[in-house]
């Protein structure tokens, strides 16, 4: 009989650390920064269908990269938790720390589980406060530990680069402008200290704006206004506006489509783009990297 190969835990567990890093490094990076009317995300992502930054609850939103199967596994099921402890108790009940605290626990144990491969994703859970200093930004890596972000945080991508960039320049008291530009920036930044340039059509971006009437606070930065932001912000904006869309949170309705069949094709034939884009972007099991 022959002797089974024994591996050290220390050096399995190193093994598969390793193997989620590289995962997550494949992905286009992700920046959150606070300006002075909330939070801002700030994702490159060609893609209109499949989305890396989404609304959670009333004040709280979730950015990921990695594997866009399992990170979006992990948003439905943080949308049905904040859903359930707002039903059940009140909706001040539901806290970032809270769900932070939730995806925590499952990714350590699916990490720390010989049964299956650890999770290719990095998280970020973000909570716009009713002033500056009761903002909350976590940061959540394949193992499941909770990292507290200040300013600003990088997940994705050469993210270390981009976090000292973001480190260096960020300040209290930004504008949505100011912010904006900020991060497209960092993103527009490769390994070799060169820089490249990022158009609207190749960025997504929301906010969680505190200065909002409605109980919800999370709204998609799209179209016109966001090519209108990034001409603001300098030479990083995009060179023409792109279709009008709307800005409002997600799920809750756009508004009437304008000027017939021409701009539903043109519409249509930017998500088959879109979706080509990604298809590029496989990972070794098929799995899009976002």
């Amino acid at each position: 009989m022959s002797t089974p190969f024994y591996v050290s835990p220390q050096q399995a567990m190193a093994d598969r650390a390793e193997y989620a890093r590289k995962g997550i490094a494949r992905g286009r990076s992700v920046v959150v920064l606070q300006y002075t009317d909330g939070v801002v995300f700030v994702a490159e992502n060609p893609s209109r269908a499949l989305h890396k930054v989404s609304e959670i609850y009333d004040r709280i939103a979730f950015a990921a990269v990695g594997k866009y199967n399992e990170f979006e596994n992990l948003r439905i099921g943080g949308v049905r938790y904040a859903d359930l402890r707002g039903y059940t108790y009140d909706r001040e009940d539901v806290t970032a720390r809270g769900l932070a605290n939730v995806y925590a626990q499952t990714l350590g144990t699916i990490f720390s589980s010989a049964a299956e491969k650890p999770y290719e994703v990095e998280l970020i859970v973000a909570e716009v406060g009713s002033a500056p200093e009761e903002d909350q930004i976590y940061r959540l890596p394949h193992d499941g530990s909770i990292v507290d972000e200040h300013g600003s945080v990088a997940v994705g991508g050469n993210a270390d680069q981009i976090s000292s960039y973001l480190d260096q320049r960020h300040r209290d008291g930004m504008t949505l402008s100011e912010a904006l530009k900020l991060a497209v920036e960092s993103l527009s930044r490769d390994n070799n200290g060169g820089e490249r340039r990022l158009t609207a059509e190749q960025l997504e971006v929301a906010t969680l704006d505190r200065t909002r009437p409605q109980q919800r606070k999370f709204k998609r930065i799209l179209g016109r206004q966001l090519s209108r932001l990034l001409e603001e912000s300098g030479p990083a904006g995009a060179e023409e506006p792109a279709a009008d869309a709307d800005a409002g949170a997600e799920g809750t309705g756009g508004k009437g489509a304008k000027g017939g069949g021409a701009k539903d094709k043109d519409v249509k034939d930017d998500k088959d783009k879109d979706v080509k884009d990604v298809k590029g972007k496989d990972g070794p099991d098929g799995e899009p990297l976002l």
